[in-house]
This record gives C-alpha cells, structure tokens and sequence, in this order.
C-alpha cells in the first residue's frame, strides 16, 4: 500500500481547498461563530479544521471511504488484519473489545492491574471478572503484569471463561509475558485482549518490546496520544485471526461510540501512521539514544536511582521493559514522589509522568530531544538540595499484596448500581465498595465496585491522601467517606 497517503488529511485539504459552505454542525461555521478571545488562545486553524466527518469530509454516503481508507493503511502500517479508529479514547475502545469478548454474567480473566476503564467495561456489561494477580516485587514494592503461569491457572480453575485481558505496558513501562499468555488464550480456544494504551510506538522499532499482535494477541488497545504523535483521545484497536468476528467488533464500538467523531483526532491518526512508515525507525533510533543518555545522567544524580533490567525484569517480574519510561526511585531522600513530583511542578515548570509513595517518572517519546532532556536534568540536579525541605513527608501505610488484595463478593454492575450509603471510611471495613477508589496516575483501582473492603487497604487510601495521592473518582476525594453498599442483614 502507498504509506505517502493520508487519506483523512487529504479529504481535509480538498475540503479547504474547495472552499465548500457548511450548513451543518459544528456551529461555529469554519471559526466565524468562535469567540475571539478563545481564537487568540487556540488558532483559527483548530476551528477551520473541526468538520463534520459525513456531509463535510466525506459525502453523505461516506462513498469515498475516507476513513476506511486510513484504517487499511493502519493496519497494514503493523501487521493487523483490521484496524478502528476511535476518537473516544482507549477507554471506549478497551470497553469496545471486552463486549465483543464476554457478556453479561460471562467470565472474563482479568490482570488485576487493570486501568479503571476495564472496571467501568465490567459495570457496564455485567462481565463476571475472574481476577489473576499481578507479580509482586516485595522490596522495590512494586506490582508487575501477571504471569503467564498465573493466566494459565485462572483457565484451569475457571475453563468457561470466554477470553483474557492484560495490560501491558503498565504505566511504569514494564511488560508481561504476552506470547505465553496468547498461548495459553488460545489452547483454550478464547481470545486475549491487550490493553496497550502505553505501546502505540512498539510496533516501529526492534529494540521496543515486543507488540501485542507480533505476540499472538487476538485484539490490542492502544492509546496513539500518550506515546505518539495523536491528539488526546486518539485510539487505535487492532484485530487478528478467527476467535472475534470483526462486524462483531465494530458494533460494539458503534455501540459505545460518538455520532460526530473529531475529524482533527482522525487527521492526525493517519499523519502519524505515515509518520511512523517513513521516519520511525529513525525517529526511535535517536529516542532510545536519548533515553539511554538521560538515565545515565540522572544515576550520577545523589540520592536518585534509575530502574533498569536489573530491577525491573526476571523471574518473579516483568519480561521486558521499555526504557522510554524513565522511573526514577527517590526513596534515599526521605520524602515522597507525590512532594517531589509537585516541587518539580511549582520552582521548574516540569511535569512528571507519574509520583507514588516512593517513585517519580519521565515519559520521553520521539518527540523530545536535547533541549527538553536538558531542562528535566536540570529540575531533577535540584532535588536533592530540595529534599530536606520536603521532609518529614507523611508516610503512606502500603500493605502487603495478602492486605490490599480484596475478595471480590458481588458483580462491579450490582454493587455500583444497587442500593448504596456513604460512611465513614472507618465504618467501612468489612462492607462492600460501590465505587472505584483509584489512585491517579496511574489510574489502577485500590478498590472497585462489588469487592469487600478492609483496614488496609483504606488506610492505605486515606494515608495516601493525607501524602499527597490523587483518588479522584471517589464521591469523596479525600476519602474520609466512602461509598458503600447496603446489604440486606434480615437473613430473608
């Protein structure tokens, strides 16, 4: 196929070029109906380029095959069979791949890393979660993707699930076994969706690991904003082999999707695609370079130490890495990744990645380059003359796996949409969440819907709060009061 295409993009110059007058959505008419001061803020172009994807970028009957068109380049840009657009998110598009999977009532395998989005696919659809626990790295304190071991027991114990998930990449960058958990999917003859939100660049280069459909996965999820060239909320999924039906695939994403999808998220999918076709490999060259060059740096930094292979891969952990996530372990300071993540903020204008009881990250992409590098070497050379300012940071109560593993005794759909009270998160204990309590980033829930909660893991949130975590799906933040269900105790 000829990659130095982009059909959307062209359909947008032709459309500009033609200089056709809409009388259709959206209302601010090509800029006109913009108010000026947002226009001074955010360019004519942006509005000149919002369109409405039929009876504007393409005609009424989509004859033109527009978009098509791009999902064919975009699959045959990484090997997919078929390829879908979505200008909703990986959150819809996760959603999209687990009801094309399982049903109401069915079982689905699921890494219990999993983002909050899997958890809404599960109230939402009524799927019957089988959790299978992520590996547990006891002195970093960290969690890892399941094993492939670990997946094939739940199949074992649960023959009847329909298919798997796991997410891979985590946000810390490190990933699970995918070609053996594929295996082991399909010995049963079932699916295996992959979360790849963080791994839309892996297809482009052979130092990268290993991409989710090059691994024997049936569907994979990936976010192109957080780790390519795509605007927020652009996501791609991908389709191979015969265990998925994809018209089966694409109503369900119709299903959950928007009627007036941004032609702005579409045009820059397909300019990343040629992007990645013509200079990836290049582009990845000089970005694992860079990373390489950065986490040497911040090493020789006091008190700062970067993961690497070392800590993060091998028996008992992840089987690979990406090393474009720079996680850095601050605590040698004596203080926390939340105070040091908000110093950064405050005194140099950098923004981390992510900020736990212990770790900060940097996310480098192909976009960065000397001058960013310098400026984040530059905010981390400061911390350490910072961090007795940032002491005694308050301590976060971090449980033991046994501790802050929850049993699971009613449907995330039942517990979140049944009768529900607030109390105290002190009166808690021992009822049943009917919420998600999640940590963000990285967006992991600590609790969710249908699974009983106990003094560890609650005093974990609060403690985390208290240090500076963010719980911002909670109907109370701050997690002095949490949402419960009410169980009914008259033995009938």
């Amino acid at each position: 196929m000829d990659h130095s295409r982009t059909p959307v993009l062209e359909a947008l110059a032709a459309y500009h070029a033609e200089q056709q007058t809409p009388f259709t959505p959206p209302g601010h008419k090509q800029h006109r109906g913009a108010d000026p001061r947002v226009r001074a803020v955010m360019g004519d172009d942006v509005f000149r380029s919002d369109v409405l994807a039929i009876s504007g970028l393409d005609d009424r009957t989509s004859s033109h095959s527009v978009l098509e068109h791009a999902q064919e380049l975009m699959a045959d840009a990484v090997g997919a069979e078929h390829t879908f657009f979505s200008t909703c998110g990986s959150s819809l598009s996760v959603k999209a791949a687990m009801l094309a999977v399982a049903g109401p009532h069915e079982k689905l395998l699921v890494g219990r890393d999993a983002h909050k989005s899997v958890v809404s696919g599960l109230v939402l659809a009524g799927i019957r979660p089988v959790w299978v626990e992520p590996q547990w790295d006891a002195d970093r304190r960290m969690a890892h993707p399941p094993s492939a071991d670990a997946f094939r027991a739940a199949f074992d114990e649960h023959p009847d699930a329909r298919g798997a998930l796991v997410t891979t990449p985590t946000p810390y960058g490190t990933c699970s076994d995918l070609t053996g958990i594929a295996e082991a999917c399909h010995e049963y003859g079932v699916p295996l969706i992959v979360d790849e939100a963080w791994g839309a660049h892996l297809p482009f280069h052979p130092d990268l690991p290993t991409w989710a459909m090059d691994a024997g996965a049936d569907v994979c999820v990936t976010s192109v904003h957080k780790m390519g060239s795509g605007l927020e909320q652009s996501s791609v999924f991908h389709l191979q082999g015969d265990l998925i039906d994809p018209t089966v695939l694409k109503s369900r994403e119709d299903l959950l999707g928007t009627t007036s999808p941004s032609t702005l998220i579409y045009a820059a999918l397909d300019g990343w695609r040629r992007q990645m076709v013509e200079h990836g490999r290049a582009l990845y060259d000089a970005a694992l370079a860079l990373a390489g060059d950065v986490r040497a740096r911040i090493e020789d930094i006091d008190g700062l130490h970067v993961h690497g292979r070392d800590d993060l891969c091998g028996p008992g952990r992840a089987t690979d890495m990406d090393p474009l996530q720079i996680v850095i372990d601050v605590s040698e300071l004596g203080t926390t990744g939340y105070r040091i993540a908000d110093r950064l903020r405050r005194t140099h204008r950098v923004n981390l990645h992510l900020a736990d009881h212990r770790r900060i990250s940097a996310q480098l992409t192909h976009a960065d380059d000397e001058n960013s590098a310098e400026r984040l070497l530059a905010a981390l050379r400061d911390v350490p003359a910072q961090a007795p300012h940032l002491r005694p940071a308050p301590e976060v109560e971090v449980p033991e796996p046994a501790e802050l593993r929850l049993e699971q005794v009613m449907l995330p759909r039942d517990a979140y949409f049944g009768r529900v009270e607030q109390v105290p998160w002190e009166k808690a204990v021992g009822r049943v969440s009917a919420e998600m309590l999640t940590p963000y980033p990285p967006g992991i829930p600590a609790a969710l819907p249908g699974e009983r909660l106990n003094e560890a893991a609650l005093r974990y949130l609060r403690s985390g709060v208290d240090a500076g975590m963010v719980v911002p799906d909670g109907a109370d933040p701050e997690v002095r009061t949490v949402r419960v269900t009410v169980e009914d105790r008259s033995g009938s």
